[in-house]
């Protein structure tokens, strides 16, 4: 049997309000983290966070649309032709452009195995639906 999967990303499971596909769950990862974050246009409410609880560093990659990644107080553009990579006790937050964004959003924990977190499974509870 071929160890393979393919979904469209509108097929995927979401999360926090629809705004995150579980791509990594969707698609049976289990070596890292991995979501689709979907926002519409000049969504200002993701939060700024960073990952001093769990350690995660984290990768955007812009899939369409654009908007903006601020990181400690600066910011940067992010569009289809720019990626970034922020460390786990690091500041961030995303805006989303006029037309919206998605991006695929990569994490893990340096040097040790990926635990995904208990929202991220299929079948989890959204934790905005309390």
């Amino acid at each position: 049997m071929a160890d393979f999967s393919v979904m469209k990303i509108d097929q995927m499971e979401t999360t926090f309000g629809g705004g995150l596909s579980k791509a990594r769950a969707a698609l049976g990862v289990s070596s890292f983290g991995m979501s689709i974050l979907n926002l519409p246009a000049n969504y200002d409410r993701y939060p700024d966070h960073d990952h001093t609880h769990d350690h995660q560093e984290e990768v955007y990659v812009v899939l369409a649309g654009s908007g903006a990644l601020t990181v400690e107080g600066e910011e940067f553009a992010l569009d289809g032709e720019t990626m970034a990579r922020v460390g786990p006790g690091v500041k961030r937050k995303v805006v989303a452009g006029p037309g919206g964004i998605r991006m695929l959003v990569l994490g893990g924990v340096p040097g040790e195995a990926y635990q995904p977190p208990e929202w991220g499974e299929l079948g989890a509870a959204d934790p905005m639906a309390s």
